[in-house]
């Protein structure tokens, strides 16, 4: 084994990509990010016919709950596994899994079966988030790289917009299976795209072996914690039996993970890299800052259809303003990184001034036109979004090469960590308020929940913006590699 991966260092060493290669690969694997990504939004419309079709409606919630536990568990070990054997055969298992999960999926004849297929879906989709940007990373050093991640967030904007609209249209006028069913041409698309040229990417690491006990510690603690996150405050009360039984589970199974990283002569994820303060600084950013959004997301629905008086539909619509903002944010400080010296003070801008209109928004809730509201969020996804890029190419210029995939892997793990924390640090905080769960708004109205209520999710959001703001200004800032192609200003 260590012999066949020293030839392919070799090999791949004396045949460099040529600049239409490595825009074949970013086409493929961004494509197979966009497969991911749409089947976490694609589902949501179609969820009442499936229900119908296939009965035992109670189960609904699963079917986006088993995809989004595996794919969270996953992340990380995706990260360490393509370390060792080399990006193009962890891509092309993590495709294969995932269509496997969507022709599971596409074919259930009952609930069950289709929960199980996209558990199995979300085991591949886990490991597409991940192995995109690391394969990113190994094609542009991080000075160029920042300009990727707009592609990366675009891609999550076009899944965003997409994939609600197409599950809708497949549900109500073709058939619910489609949403499944379209997966496989997609995903043999982008195995076609990316075989050849991936085959030059050298595997940076060698004489190395996967720790399968901290893996399993892994995905038992993350499982445990998502479920707790996803039941609190819906199927059971948050200190109820069951849900601090999941937590104290989880918190154990933490420590046994913590206790493996420190014991295994080649632990999971390397102590090296955790150990790194730009990497800490940089993921748990990113962690709540993904938590503030989408938590944001998630409510700014519910308030806009029941202070402004949107219907489900226009509320939807209305959310364009946050996304393509944090697409602008994204793209504008990718195009401006290799430019700066002092790189990591364009994130920093960027959060104070997310903060600073969600605070604005939190103060005016209770009278703000649907205009003002719009101009608020837009601003809110156009400062929010500068961080990304920032991050992502912090974290991956802190780590040597052979270290890259567990970095990112880490960095998408808790990413979508903070996702599920986020919607259920603000579903608590609905509840307690007496705030209508999402989809609910329509039907509730203002006097249900009443409008002073919603400034406690939008200043809970603050908060956590705040808080990235804070972690990402004790980021250490490192000179990023790679030669600039414009003037690199000091301030």
């Amino acid at each position: 084994m260590d012999q066949a991966v020293e030839k392919q260092t070799i090999a791949a060493a004396a045949t460099p990509l040529t600049e239409a290669e490595k825009n074949a690969i970013i086409g493929g694997v961004l494509l197979s990010m966009l497969l991911a990504a749409l089947d976490q939004t694609i589902v949501a419309p179609a969820m009442p016919t499936i229900g119908h079709a296939l009965g035992h409606a109670q189960y609904l919630p699963w079917i986006v709950t088993g995809y989004l536990l595996t794919a969270t568990a996953m992340a990380p070990l995706y990260g360490k596994i393509s370390d060792v054997h080399g990006r193009r055969p962890t891509v092309y298992a993590a495709i294969l899994i995932f269509l496997l999960g969507s022709l599971v999926s596409a074919m259930a004849p009952n609930m069950f079966v289709l929960v199980v297929g996209r558990a199995i879906q979300g085991a591949g989709g886990g490991g597409l988030f991940a192995l995109a940007q690391t394969v990113i990373g190994d094609l542009v050093p991080p000075r160029e790289r920042a300009r990727y991640a707009a592609w990366i967030s675009g891609t999550w904007a076009v899944a965003s917009i997409a994939g609600p609209l197409l599950g809708g249209t497949f549900a109500e006028h073709l058939h619910w299976s489609l949403i499944f069913w379209i997966n496989i041409p997609l995903g043999i698309a982008a195995m076609a795209i990316i075989n050849k040229p991936l085959r030059k990417l050298p595997v940076a690491a060698k004489r190395h072996r996967i720790d399968g006990l901290g893996a399993l510690l892994l995905i038992a603690a993350t499982a445990l914690l998502l479920l707790a996150l996803n039941w609190g405050g819906s199927e059971y009360p948050w200190l109820s039996r069951e849900i601090l039984g999941l937590v104290v589970s989880s918190a154990i199974i933490w420590c046994a993970f913590a206790l493996r990283l420190l014991r295994a002569s080649e632990p999971l994820i390397s102590l090296e890299v955790l150990s790194n303060p730009i990497v800490l600084g940089g993921t748990l950013s990113l962690f709540l800052l993904q938590a503030s959004n989408i938590g944001l997301s998630v409510y700014l629905p519910v308030y806009l259809q029941s202070v402004i008086g949107l219907s489900a539909s226009e509320s939807g619509t209305a959310l364009l303003g946050l996304m393509l903002g944090t697409v602008a944010g994204a793209t504008f400080s990718g195009r401006t990184i290799p430019r700066f010296a002092h790189y990591k003070r364009i994130a920093m801008i960027g959060l104070a001034f997310a903060a600073v209109c969600l605070a604005i928004l939190t103060l005016v809730a209770g009278q703000a036109s649907l205009l003002v509201v719009e101009i608020l969020t837009t601003c809110i996804g156009i400062g929010s979004g500068t961080t990304f890029p920032v991050a992502t190419v912090s974290v991956q210029n802190a780590v040597d090469p052979k270290h890259l995939g567990v970095a990112t892997g880490v960095m998408t793990f808790l990413r979508s960590l903070g996702s599920a924390l986020g919607v259920a640090i603000l579903g608590a905080v609905a509840l307690g308020n007496g705030l209508p769960l999402a989809g609910e708004g329509a039907q509730a109205g203002g006097a249900v929940a009443g409008t002073s209520a919603f400034w406690v999710i939008f200043a809970a959001a603050v908060v956590m913006l705040i808080l990235a703001l804070l972690t990402l200004s004790l980021m250490p800032e490192k000179p990023l590699r790679g030669r600039p192609e414009a003037p690199v200003l000091a301030d």
